[in-house]
């Protein structure tokens, strides 16, 4: 497991922990529920599953002709996390009433696409077909290599 995959696993750890330590303190505090609903919904299914997904995906998907994609990797955790991030820490205190958060709101989904755009170009060139890796092989030994 490389370093990339590694820090995508053990943060979507920690944001399962965080997301059950949340729906916890609902219980105790219902009034928490509303600011902190939607936060709760995304630390569950961006923090975890889709980074659990993104973390498995780059770590155990073919790599065609001995593909790397180090600076791939880092830029979807580092732009997935710093949007999660930010929306967790500013989605609860604008449903508070905090005035003027929505356009930091916007960077913070706007971040976590791009981590999902470059997740999804990186993959493009991974889901290849058994045929395609003949040929792939092919060339490459009709070339000399």
């Amino acid at each position: 497991m490389g370093f990339w995959h590694f820090l995508f696993v053990r943060a979507a750890l920690l944001y399962l922990i965080y997301n059950a330590l949340l729906g916890t303190l609902f219980y105790l505090f219902p009034h928490m529920v509303g600011p902190f609903r939607s936060s709760h919904v995304h630390a569950g299914l961006v923090g975890f599953f889709l980074q659990m997904v993104m973390g498995v995906a780059y770590w155990m998907m073919p790599r065609p002709g001995g593909l790397r994609q180090d600076r791939l990797e880092g830029l979807t955790f580092v732009l997935l996390n710093a949007g999660l991030l930010l929306r967790l820490v500013l989605e609860p205190l604008h449903f508070l009433g905090q005035e003027g958060l929505r356009p930091w709101l916007a960077v913070s989904g706007g971040l976590q696409l791009l981590a999902i755009l470059v997740f999804a170009f990186a993959m493009h060139r991974r889901v290849v077909t058994g045929d395609m890796l003949r040929k792939m092989r092919e060339e490459r030994e009709r070339r000399g290599g």
